[in-house]
């Protein structure tokens, strides 16, 4: 078979907001959803921390992170990919 199989953890996409702790990353990842009584379109965030074993991801990076077991108390979730470099000033 071929065929590439459908992951079943949930995927997100984000930007790092702090590298400061060990082997984390905390991504804050935004949403948009219409609110429920005027329509109007809100902008929702969260922020996850994501293990990131080498640290290679750096602050303002835009980065894909994947659902997995938990690390620690607070990490759920694991850096997959960088989707964008951070820009540099």
């Amino acid at each position: 078979m071929t065929e590439e199989k459908k992951s079943l953890k949930r995927t997100l996409i984000g930007k790092v907001v702090s590298d400061k702790r060990a082997k984390t990353v905390t991504v804050l990842v935004e949403r948009r959803v219409k609110h429920e009584l005027y329509g109007k379109i809100v902008a929702r965030s969260s922020k996850y921390h994501a293990h990131d074993e080498k640290g290679e991801y750096k602050l303002g990076d835009t980065i894909e992170i994947t659902e997995s077991r938990p690390i620690s108390k607070t990490k759920n979730w694991v850096a997959t990919r960088l989707v964008e470099k951070a820009a540099v000033v």
